[in-house]
Formats: C-alpha cells, structure tokens, sequence
C-alpha cells in the first residue's frame, strides 16, 4: 500500500478513496492504544476469575464429605453430587426426596437406602418382594417300565451293517 504513494504520477481520487478502505479493512478487528490496553486488562481478569472460580469449585466439590456421624465419627465416604451426604446415609437428609429407606421385613428390619421409583414400597434387592409364579412346569408322563427295557436284540451290530456282496445299482423310472 505504501509504494502506491510513492509514485511519480501520484494517485487519482479513486485509488486514493481504494486504498483508504484497504486500509480500514486490514485494522477493521484490531485494538490500538488504549483500547487494546483495556482489552487486554479485561482478559487477563476473566482469565484470573475464571480458572480461579474452577479451580476452587474443584477442591471444595472433591474435599466435600459427607456430614453424617457414626458413633461420634464423621463419615468419610464423599457425598453425593448436589447433597451433603454419601449413598449409605442420604436418608438423613431431610429435604432430598429422592431417596427412601427400606421397609425390610417383620423378622430382619432394614435401613438400607433405596431410590424412588414406580413402585409405591421400593425395596433393596434383599427384601424385593416377587411377584407370584406365573409359569407352572408341566407334569412329566410316567413311562412304563415295558418300554423302558427293549430287547437288545432288536438292534444290528456294526458288522451286520456292512453289506456282503455287491449289488448293482438299478434305476427306475
């Protein structure tokens, strides 16, 4: 662009109007002076904030603990994503509603924690109540004992088998 002025001719009005818009163009997305500045201010500032922010919702999220004690000692299993309280004692929340614990039965109570579902008493597997049978195997047939023991002497050995002589092959229509 610069040789362009240099010219001994000069330039007419309409190249000088061509290379004034070359010109905006070629700096149309760049920042000069103060501006870039700022701009560069403003980045190193989102930058700071945001890798700060991430990296502090990292250390909190994975030294989360759950906050249920047992026997006066803090549990040391990590909680649940969005709750304070791991799988085992996710029933001592009393605001989740997510989680219900296990009716068991009469002979073995059971407190285990189980996920809502369709069902309106959910159950841990131990205590999952199955449906009745609906399949019912067929009675097997006796079989007399006649039929039981044949005569071994109804069937040919190998070597009555073989054939003896060699017959010729006809064929008929």
């Amino acid at each position: 662009g610069s040789s362009l002025l240099t010219g001994p001719e000069g330039l007419m009005a309409k190249e000088r109007e061509n290379l004034k818009r070359l010109k905006c163009l070629r700096r149309y997305r760049q920042r000069y002076g103060v501006e870039a500045l700022l701009h560069r201010q403003l980045k190193e500032r989102r930058m700071l904030a945001t890798d700060g922010a991430a990296q502090q919702a990292h250390t909190t999220r994975s030294s989360q603990r759950c906050l249920a004690f047992v026997d006066d000692v803090r549990c040391s299993n990590p909680s649940l994503p969005m709750t304070r309280h791991c799988l085992a004692h996710i029933c001592q929340d009393t605001n989740q509603t997510l989680f219900k614990a296990c009716q068991g039965s009469e002979e073995m109570p059971c407190t285990r924690p189980v996920a809502l579902s369709l069902s309106e008493e959910p159950c841990c597997p131990l205590h999952l109540r199955l449906p009745p049978q609906m399949y019912v195997p067929e009675q097997v047939l006796a079989v007399p004992e006649e039929l039981e023991a044949a005569p071994t002497d109804l069937y040919l050995s190998a070597a009555e088998l073989q054939p003896t002589e060699s017959l010729p092959l006809e064929f008929s229509d």
